[in-house]
């Protein structure tokens, strides 16, 4: 249970006596309710619906309709309004896609607003365009190609905010039923590494609290994340919790504006005068976080400050990291996190002297070529002092969209079959029998071997759910020239994007379009997995359906019945009720999901907390310590670490050119005053950066980032990144690069990178 918190208003928290932030660089988010209001003005009726019944189909919070389980109330952010009109909007007249000549270099936003991909549609090597086919020839051809070539040369991606577990798990089978174990999704470009980390020391890959531990814990640490902008509501949970009387702390290379201060629009003392929110920041450089967690936990083994107690009866293996940490030096330590031994030691401080703590991370962390190790040092600390398994404390890896986190519990991964199913022999035998058909027992191609795969010609069909690799992978002309040389591209999707206009390049090259129907659309409903792991119930909304689409889930089964006839009862669903049937007896955590039948319906796999009473999903019951090495990498002598950013987006779908958090343009370059200076650059100079795999044109903007840093928003920033870097431990890309700035002398900047990364 959440602790209690005081309703009066507090004058020391507001940013200022200026109503609203009128003047500040912040949010409108009432002028934004009404914009939303009006893109969704000829469908006003089914809009409300969804917002009203639905689960929310953007961050992974979680939502029942616009309520929760964490406050009462109403939530209700702008990122879920954003995105309510791609439900609503009309179809897209095919006739735009004859001739796709006309399309070129537009952007994904612009192509998103031609409306809804209504019907199947083809385009074959040396076509101009698409042409509209039936759904039986669509079929017919998907099937035909895939019966005619290996399993090992097919590969399914799956990626969308709006995916629901019963894709996932539906795609899963699919693919196994097909003979293949290439399937991933979204998890593998975000929280791989937490993932991995986690697993390897508590048994589980997930976040190990409810929402409501962060309202009274002593310490909420938020490390390379930026809530306010990626998970809007959880900034009413923040206000809440710090009325509990909680501090947080914000480990990051950016002192992220958002972060700093926030105007809540739900809590009408925030809406008027807004909310600080942190009370510490600790500045570290670009990757830094194993080497700032590990200093201090080191302090921590110095002044004796472990809790030894826990650490004996409750883990393994914390002497082979005591002595890591004890023997590295403090030089290595300030050098590879870029702060210094007093900020480390500060840090550890305050963290030993709290009680109970939360730890909440994202990509920042995560999106390395270190991100396993990163996730290893912060989940060392917590377990240093026994901050898991218990009210208020635990391990917060938060999600970026709502269908993530049922991602890689579905199966839809190559190395595993579902949750605590791995892919090996004996439980290939295993879920063999459970379906009644052979399935691979060797794990498959992660997201990044897909595209190297086809860049070497050794991939026949790329079969795509959502997802746009030109846009969300590093280097995309590297992604654009894979994806033209694979012969069959299935683009199952609810809108256009770039990635399915690259022109076909293998002489059998052909390119299929097929439409899929939202959540809301879906007879018998679907489900989602928060954050917190709280498994809800998302109703079929009534309204119109669109052109001749078909549930996401129903199209690959379809075909999948059409490659083996023979075999199709053994793939074929009657709907959504019996894929969760199907859900409960594969993947055991899951069991009660086949119960879940109208709104509200949920449950929470594991309990509120996972690892309580100290009881850990290892083999001996037991948590492991792991040593979190640092990077290895070095920065050349005048060169930049560059990382990416997000502005006014969610994942890769931008929004709007300027980011109202931080007064930020799309093309502005994020650097330091005192690098700036260095290269006599002013606020709005052009600036060329320039790395191994690319170049880059923007305009300087003087951030408060550390020196030696610079940050370019993503994904107009992919064309910085050098393909072939990936954390060796999960497969996660790292989207960092080493960068050379050069100044541009008042020449104008060009518009040829953006344009790159838009594909």
């Amino acid at each position: 249970m959440a602790k209690r918190f005081s309703r009066k208003w507090n004058p020391k928290s507001w940013v200022n006596l200026v109503p609203t932030g009128l003047g500040q660089v912040k949010p409108h988010h009432f002028r934004e309710m009404l914009r939303a209001a009006w893109e969704n003005r000829d469908q006003p009726g089914y809009a409300w619906r969804i917002l009203r019944d639905g689960c929310c189909d953007g961050c992974a919070l979680g939502t029942m309709g616009m309520r929760d389980w964490t406050l009462p109330g109403t939530h209700l952010c702008m990122v879920r309004l954003n995105l309510l009109r791609l439900n609503t909007m009309p179809a897209m007249d095919p006739a735009l896609l004859e001739d796709v000549s006309r399309l070129g270099g537009k952007s994904g936003r612009e192509l998103r607003s031609l409306g809804r991909l209504a019907y199947p549609m083809v385009r074959r090597r040396g076509e101009k365009g698409f042409r509209r086919i039936t759904w039986d020839e669509a079929l017919d051809l998907a099937a035909e190609r895939i019966r005619r070539t290996k399993p090992e040369r097919i590969a399914f991606y799956l990626t969308s905010r709006g995916l629901t577990n019963e894709v996932y798990f539906a795609a899963n089978k699919v693919a196994r039923f097909l003979g293949t174990n290439h399937i991933d999704n979204a998890a593998r470009l975000c929280h791989a590494p937490s993932t991995v980390a986690l697993k390897k020391a508590i048994g589980y890959g997930a976040t190990t609290i409810s929402y409501s531990d962060w309202i009274g814990t002593d310490l909420l640490i938020l490390v390379g994340t930026n809530l306010a902008n990626n998970q809007p509501v959880a900034t009413k949970y923040i206000y809440y919790a710090k009325k509990a009387g909680t501090r947080v702390i914000v480990v990051n290379p950016y002192k992220e504006e958002g972060l700093e201060r926030y105007w809540i629009p739900s809590v009408t003392e925030s809406a008027l005068f807004g909310t600080r929110i942190m009370d510490e920041f600790f500045q570290i450089g670009t990757g830094g976080d194993a080497a700032f967690f590990n200093g201090a936990l080191k302090h921590l083994v110095e002044t004796g400050k472990v809790n030894e107690e826990f650490i004996r009866n409750h883990t393994a293996g914390f002497e082979e990291v005591r002595r890591f940490v004890s023997e590295i030096g403090w030089k290595e330590l300030e050098k590879s996190a870029g702060t210094s031994r007093e900020e480390m030691r500060r840090f550890a401080e305050i963290y030993a002297r709290a009680n109970s703590s939360v730890i909440v991370w994202s990509m920042g962390v995560t999106q390395h070529r270190n991100g396993t190790n990163n996730v290893l040092s912060i989940v060392n600390l917590a377990l240093a002092l026994g901050r898991i398994g218990k009210p208020h404390s635990g391990l917060c890896p938060i999600r970026g969209h709502s269908g993530v986190q049922g991602g890689a519990e579905m199966g839809a991964v190559p190395d595993s079959y579902g949750m605590d199913r791995p892919v090996d022999e004996e439980t290939a035998k295993a879920i063999g029998e459970l379906w009644g058909f052979p399935v691979p027992d060797r794990p498959g191609m992660k997201a990044s071997s897909m595209i190297q795969a086809a860049h070497d010609g050794k991939l026949d069909v790329l079969y795509s759910i959502g997802g746009n690799f030109l846009e969300t992978l590093p280097d995309p002309d590297f992604v654009r020239e894979a994806i033209a040389r694979v012969p069959l591209r299935i683009h199952q999707d609810i809108v256009l994007n770039p990635q399915m206009l690259v022109e076909p390049r293998d002489p059998q090259g052909t390119v299929l379009l097929l439409p899929g129907r939202t959540r809301y659309e879906t007879p018998g409903g679907v489900t989602e997995t928060t954050t917190e792991r709280r498994v809800i119930f998302s109703p079929e909304i009534p309204g119109p359906r669109i052109g001749e689409t078909r549930p996401e889930w129903e199209i690959p089964v379809q075909i999948a019945e059409r490659v083996h006839p023979d075999r199709a009862h053994l793939i074929h669903y009657d709907g959504t009720a019996q894929i969760r049937e199907d859900i409960s007896r594969i993947i055991p955590a899951y069991d009660g999901i086949q119960h879940l039948k109208k709104k509200g319906d949920n449950f929470q796999w594991g309990g509120p907390r996972l690892c309580e009473g100290y009881k850990f999903n290892t083999p001996d019951g037991r948590a492991r310590f792991h040593i979190a090495r640092l990077p290895e990498d070095s920065l050349p002598e005048g060169r930049f670490i560059l990382s990416t950013r997000r502005g006014k987006q969610f994942n890769s779908i931008v929004w709007g050119e300027r980011d109202p958090l931080t007064g930020a343009g799309r093309d502005e370059v994020f650097i330091s005053r005192q690098d700036a200076k260095r290269l006599g650059l002013e606020e709005g100079d052009p600036i060329l950066l320039r790395s191994e795999s690319g170049e880059y044109r923007g305009r300087v903007k003087i951030a408060r980032i550390r020196p030696g840093n610079l940050q370019v928003h993503w994904p107009e920033g992919n064309v910085l990144i050098p393909y072939r870097r990936f954390d060796p431990d999960s497969g996660e890309p790292d989207y960092n690069a080493v960068v050379e700035a050069i100044p541009l002398n008042g020449r104008e900047t060009g518009s040829e990178t953006a344009s790159a990364g838009e594909g």
